[in-house]
C-alpha cells in the first residue's frame, strides 16, 4: 500500500489530467460554435442565391417562346443593337460628395460578389451618380417580394435583413444591398428594416445604362432579356 504521499501525487495527477481534459471540451465546444456560426453563414447565403435562381428561373422559362421569336431579330447579345449606340449619349448625373463617401461606396461595390467584377470605369460612374437618402428609426427600406427599383450603400447606422419572417442577419456600414432584384431583374428577395440610416442609392435605370452601355451587362447569367426592360421605364434618371 502506498504511501500518503503517494496517493497526494497520484490525486494531483488525475486532477491536472481532468483539468487538461475540461480545456480540451472547451476548445472542442468552441470549435463547434464556430462551426455552427459558418453552417448558418453559408445557410443564409445559400437561401440567398435560391431565392434569386428560383424567380429567374421561372422568368427565363415564361419568356422563352419570346426568346425564340425574337432570335431571328436579335442574332446573339453581342449583336450590337441600334438602341445601344442611342443610350452611350445618354448622361447621367454627377453627385456631389466627399472623397470619404466615394471611398466607402467603391469598397462596398469591390465587396459585392455580384458587382466586383464590374469595370473600374462602370464602377466610378456608379459611384459618381449615386445619390443620398437617409431612413429613420424602423423604416422599411425594402419589402420582400416588391419590384426592386434602387440598389443601396449603407453609409451610417444599421439595417436587419429577414426572410419570410426570420432574421438572415444585421449589416453595417460599407454593404451594397438591393443589387439581386435590379442585377436579376426578379422581385425582392428580404426585407431590409433600418434603424437611423444614411444611404447613397442608385435607381434602376442608371444601373442598366451604366451597364450596358459598355455591353457587359451580359455578366449576370439570368439577365439576357433585360434589356428588354428598356422601353418599359422613362428614361428619367432620378
Amino acid at each position: 500500500m502506498g504511501t500518503l504521499r503517494d496517493l497526494q501525487y497520484a490525486l494531483q495527477e488525475k486532477i491536472e489530467e481532468l483539468r487538461q481534459r475540461d480545456a480540451l471540451i472547451d476548445e472542442l465546444e468552441l470549435e463547434l460554435d464556430q462551426k455552427d456560426e459558418l453552417i448558418q453563414k453559408l445557410q443564409n447565403e445559400l437561401d440567398k442565391y435560391r431565392s434569386v435562381i428560383r424567380p429567374a428561373t421561372q422568368q427565363v422559362q415564361g419568356r422563352s417562346e419570346l426568346q425564340e421569336h425574337q432570335r431571328t431579330k436579335r442574332q446573339a447579345i453581342s449583336a450590337e443593337p441600334a438602341n445601344v449606340q442611342q443610350l452611350s449619349h445618354v448622361t447621367l448625373p454627377n453627385v456631389p460628395k466627399s472623397a470619404k463617401s466615394k471611398e466607402l461606396i467603391k469598397s462596398a461595390i469591390l465587396d459585392n460578389d455580384f458587382m466586383k467584377n464590374l469595370e473600374m470605369s462602370q464602377i466610378q460612374e456608379i459611384v459618381d451618380c449615386m445619390y443620398p437618402v437617409d431612413y429613420d428609426k424602423n423604416s422599411c427600406i425594402i419589402k420582400e417580394g416588391d419590384v426592386g427599383s434602387l440598389v443601396y450603400v449603407m453609409e451610417e447606422g444599421k439595417v436587419e435583413v429577414t426572410k419570410e419572417g426570420l432574421k438572415l442577419c444585421t449589416m453595417g456600414p460599407g454593404k451594397v444591398f438591393g443589387e439581386l432584384a435590379i442585377l436579376y431583374n426578379c422581385t425582392r428577395t428580404a426585407t431590409v428594416r433600418s434603424e437611423f440610416t444614411q444611404t447613397t442609392v442608385i435607381n434602376k435605370m442608371s444601373l442598366i445604362l451604366i451597364l450596358i452601355k459598355q455591353r457587359t451587362f451580359w455578366i449576370f447569367p439570368p439577365t439576357t432579356y433585360i434589356h428588354t426592360s428598356i422601353h418599359e421605364h422613362s428614361l428619367s434618371l432620378f
